[in-house]
């Protein structure tokens, strides 16, 4: 835990206090855990429209005549796919084919590329990009920049997300897919406006300048946007068994094993960083995979609590709450490919009382086509 005088602050850090928010230390921020309640939150975006700051991620820009290059022999998602104005979910991997982060990857133009980190990671994913980069042999120069400073992030979820945004935003932007995204304003100032999140539900994401946040945020709430803190974000990700960096991610863990294979273009042309691990993981088959399950009856299974079968521990949950949507405790773990099957009886060990679980289908929560 970081001493309370060092933790940094987001733009928006008055705007939380001025909403009631309780503060904590998050990866080195003082973040917003929650305002008027977690539960409260979680169903305002499931219902209506939630409002987070994320302008703790980090934003790091790669630019240059050979930057698609670079980061298609750095990520294992296929770079030369992507169109000014597009977005996919990637990640920076070790040579053993695990990961150091998981990431977003934009592209602006030709040569321009924003890559969003998570914020525990930024200055340590800086460092590994732009090592990387300088050390390569390319036929072209990349340059690699640490642009966090340079914007905050507001992360607009929910169904009626595109009502509230329409009236303050460019025009057309209902017309924005998912995982695309545009220039634009909010609220009369510059603005990316991106149609992802993190919670299940469609949304966007809005970068802005840190000495515009506050007003956007403003305006956003004044339109019927509710704040929401860390701790709602956290329940509404998993019940969408969306991955989070430290719980189902991290560097013993490989995208086939987190169920994330569909990032993982081995025939996309070319080598990659931990390719050929994930080759051999491919031919000799998982070790291990990550499931959901549900526990019966009482009880909620946390992060780091053991997995039993049989009466022998095969593995740990990586994350547990109690569902706001579903009203019981839900999870997920890794455990052997043999006790993946969904309806796997399983237990897990809570401070020595063993719970009752079973294996369910992921996502939990999908949200509802929209007519």
């Amino acid at each position: 835990m970081a001493d309370a005088q060092t933790l940094k602050r987001t733009p928006l850090y008055d705007c939380h206090l001025e909403a009631g928010a309780k503060m904590v230390d998050f990866a080195g921020w003082e973040m917003p855990v929650q305002y008027q309640g977690v539960i409260d939150e979680h169903r305002a975006v499931r219902t209506g429209a939630g409002l987070f700051d994320v302008s703790h991620m980090g934003e790091v820009r790669v630019r240059g005549e050979g930057a698609e290059a670079f980061l298609q022999r750095l990520t294992p998602n296929d770079v030369s796919k992507l169109v000014p104005g597009r977005a996919h979910y990637s990640g920076l991997l070790t040579e053993q084919g695990t990961y150091v982060d998981d990431i977003l990857i934009y592209r602006l133009a030709a040569d321009d590329f924003l890559v969003v980190v998570n914020a525990s990671n930024a200055d340590r994913d800086f460092q590994w990009i732009a090592d990387r980069a300088n050390g390569a042999d390319y036929p072209a120069p990349t340059i690699v920049t640490d642009e966090s400073d340079h914007y905050a992030l507001l992360a607009l979820q929910g169904p009626k997300a595109l009502e509230i945004l329409t009236p303050l935003a460019t025009p057309g932007i209902g017309e924005v897919k998912y995982y695309g995204f545009r220039q634009g304003e909010v609220a009369g100032v510059p603005a990316l406006i991106s149609r992802t999140g993190y919670t299940g539900e469609d949304g966007f994401e809005l970068y802005v300048a840190p000495e515009h946040a506050a007003a956007v945020w403003r305006r956003l709430v004044a339109a019927g946007a509710v704040p929401a803190g860390l701790g709602a974000r956290d329940t509404l990700r998993l019940e969408a068994a969306m991955a989070l960096y430290g719980h189902e991610l991290d560097e013993s863990t490989t995208p086939f094993e987190a169920g994330l294979a569909w990032v993982v273009k081995l025939d996309k042309g070319g080598d990659f960083q931990g390719r050929g691990a994930l080759l051999a993981q491919k031919a000799q088959g998982l070790p291990r995979k990550l499931v959901g399950f549900e526990v019966e009856g009482r009880g909620i299974a946390r992060q780091g609590h053991e997995v039993v079968s049989e009466g022998a521990a095969v593995g740990k949950v990586t994350s547990g709450t109690w569902s706001p949507t579903f009203e019981k405790a839900l999870g997920m773990a890794y455990v052997p490919p043999a006790l993946a099957s969904l309806g796997t009886r399983l237990a897990i060990d809570v401070r020595g009382k063993t719970l009752p679980a079973v294996v369910v289908e992921l996502p939990f929560y999908r949200r509802p086509r929209q007519s």
